[in-house]
């Protein structure tokens, strides 16, 4: 968890409400490969609480996928955002929302954001 970015995941969360689970594991670490971790994954269909990723069910359900970053919007973000994205798919989501949350936008980025349904969300620093 962040200092800086989960305040502004936390900010998303409680406009949309449903269970958050922050730093959830989309890929788990083997001989092969490294960790990935979402910034928060939001079960829309849940209760309105922080849960741990072992505490809810992905599959079936509608999700919102978050990445976040306290800086501009910029392509590591939105690789990020767009990733996550596939990885989620293995959970086999009903539906499955990308936001990119961060402190200032680019207008430039910001359309690329667009084309791949990528929402994008600005909040000033908290």
């Amino acid at each position: 968890m962040s200092k800086h970015e989960t305040p502004l995941t936390r900010k998303y969360w409680q406009s949309v409400g449903g269970t958050l689970v922050e730093e959830f594991p989309v890929v788990r670490r083997t001989s092969s490969s490294a960790q990935r971790l979402l910034d928060g994954l939001i079960v829309l269909d849940g209760n309105n609480r922080i849960a741990k990723a072992d505490e809810v069910t992905v599959e079936g359900m509608d999700v919102i996928v978050l990445q976040t970053k306290a800086n501009r919007l910029g392509m590591y973000l939105m690789g990020q955002a767009f990733f996550s994205r596939e990885l989620v798919k293995a959970f086999k989501p009903n539906s499955i929302r990308t936001v990119a949350i961060c402190c200032q936008d680019d207008s430039v980025m910001h359309a690329l954001c667009k084309k791949f349904e990528i929402e994008v969300v600005i909040y000033d620093s908290i």
